[in-house]
């Protein structure tokens, strides 16, 4: 990652009007916030701070208390290098690589890549992963979602090596031990998601009062959408105050689910009542892979290096593995930019 003059001048914004939203929140995160659109270059980012220009313009927005609350219980450091990866690495210098690459290349590429490591065991070699996530970061692609439930301790290092990187870690709310959030204290660049169920509050709890960033992640189907589309999910999961609230449908989870779920989240958004920001975890990362390229992509790589693409009524369509073919080898085969009839 270059050590660019932008990215200096950001960070050190970042920094002063993090400082700032102690005394007043409001006008610091309004004036940063028109900052950046002024000086914002590029489709997605100019999208994203009118967005939230006229989301701020309600002055009982829920996400003024999110982000004062944010900042007066994360170590500054989690934010600063966590944001930076998410915002300038990832949708900014990225999405750049990423539009490049793409017209050079001829094929598409997510923003971001999810990883199912859920096998993670001591004697677990991670050097093939090393090898996907340098790869990644040449294609533009600094955002990875990673599935370690039961062994996420294993994942730090693995995150620490690779410093300009956000990791969201999914994982359940019993691997969250003290251990746990003791080692997280020295890497900035991976944020926990916690399944939600009953040990969560616990986890949160711990993770809360160890300063570090979290979110909380919720299966879905059909049997629990209501609670989604009406409100009392998000309503009941702010108390934990996470950052994001993840919706994932369950592997049986039907397409109208799905798109009830993803609409659920975009309403709760945009009505700004929650203290935690609703995310759909395929819909919305498909929708700002539509910002970033042209054409929407996502693409989930099982334990074994297979390729799933969410949402499509077919399974390991492609006959690729990330370990043996590479992702620029998989991502030219799986979304090629002219895409070949099928009868």
């Amino acid at each position: 990652m270059e050590n660019s003059v932008s990215r200096i001048l950001i960070e050190t914004t970042v920094r002063q009007t993090l400082k700032g939203i102690q005394e007043d929140p409001e006008r610091s995160i309004r004036n940063l916030v028109d900052m950046a659109l002024q000086f914002s270059e590029g489709r997605f980012q100019n999208r994203f701070f009118e967005t939230a220009h006229t989301l701020l313009e309600n002055e009982k927005s829920a996400y003024y208390g999110l982000i004062y609350d944010a900042v007066s219980h994360i170590e500054t450091e989690h934010i600063v290098r966590l944001g930076m990866n998410i915002g300038y690495n990832s949708c900014t210098w990225g999405a750049r690589r990423i539009r490049s690459n793409e017209k050079q290349l001829g094929f598409n590429i997510p923003w971001a890549v999810f990883l199912q490591m859920e096998d993670a065991s001591s004697d677990w070699d991670l050097s093939r992963y090393h090898w996907v996530i340098q790869q990644g970061e040449a294609l533009g692609i600094y955002s990875w979602m990673i599935f370690a439930p039961h062994d996420p301790l294993a994942i730090l290092p693995f995150a620490a090596a690779h410093p300009d990187s956000a990791f969201f870690l999914f994982c359940e709310p019993q691997a969250v031990t003290p251990d746990f959030a003791a080692q997280f204290l020295s890497v900035y660049n991976v944020m926990p998601v916690i399944h939600l169920d009953k040990n969560t509050q616990a986890s949160c709890s711990l993770l809360r009062n160890a300063r570090i960033p979290y979110s909380v992640s919720c299966l879905y189907s059909a049997e629990n959408i209501k609670a989604i589309t009406n409100g009392e999910l998000f309503d009941a999961v702010q108390n934990l105050h996470p950052l994001f609230t993840v919706l994932i449908p369950r592997s049986d989870c039907q397409h109208d689910t799905q798109r009830a779920a993803y609409q659920a989240a975009i309403d709760a958004r945009n009505r700004q009542q929650f203290q935690t920001i609703p995310w759909e975890l395929y819909g919305d990362t498909q929708s700002l892979d539509a910002i970033i390229s042209d054409n929407s992509c996502c693409a989930l790589f099982d334990k074994d290096g297979n390729l799933h693409i969410p949402g499509s009524p077919e399974t390991d369509v492609w006959c690729c593995n990330l370990f043996e073919d590479g992702l620029a080898g998989i991502f030219s085969k799986a979304y090629p930019k002219a895409l070949p009839s099928r009868k």
